[in-house]
């Protein structure tokens, strides 16, 4: 029996993406081995835009390959699992102006930075983007997954077996 079409359409992936909290980037290591760290993210249009220190990790990393995924999921029971995996290639910036705006993007949707202060946090941003780099994702490849578009049976059937692996525990 063939399985149900769990992918979100396009449309879908960008309200999850609006909705979305944490994302994993995933980048590969000094040593080849994949590198997942957690990053809050803001979208400009279609990119995902992330900012992070010019000496960390992740962005020695992916100056050295800039092959990358990035991972949003969601949901706390089987049938109710979504999830977007992103990827391609991040591109990094040095530019003190993109750094600033998405520092402040970040701030106004993690931080709840109140209108009134964009303007002045903005400043700040500016003043400190010398040991910053904002990331954008070029996307290359996406896959997508929405349980809650599994039929009520196979569901059932995923909620069946987990009760009788805890049983016999």
């Amino acid at each position: 029996m063939p399985r149900a079409d769990t992918s979100m359409s396009a449309q879908e992936q960008r309200a999850f993406l609006q909705t979305a909290r944490t994302a994993v980037l995933v980048s590969l290591g000094p040593d080849g081995m994949p590198d997942p760290v957690g990053m809050w993210f803001v979208l400009d249009g279609d990119d995902v835009w992330m900012r992070t220190y010019a000496a960390s990790q992740k962005a020695v990393n992916l100056e050295r390959d800039p092959r990358a995924a990035v991972l949003f999921e969601d949901g706390q029971r089987y049938a109710e699992l979504r999830g977007l995996q992103l990827s391609g290639r991040m591109e990094l910036t040095r530019d003190a102006e993109r750094i600033a705006d998405v520092w402040t993007g970040l701030a106004m949707k993690y931080e709840r930075l109140p209108p009134e202060a964009v303007e002045g946090f903005r400043d700040a941003a500016l003043a400190r983007a010398a040991k910053q780099v904002a990331m954008r994702l070029v996307v290359e490849r996406v896959v997508s997954w929405d349980h809650a578009k599994l039929s009520e049976g196979e569901t059932r059937v995923q909620r069946s077996g987990a009760e009788e692996i805890a049983t016999k525990q």
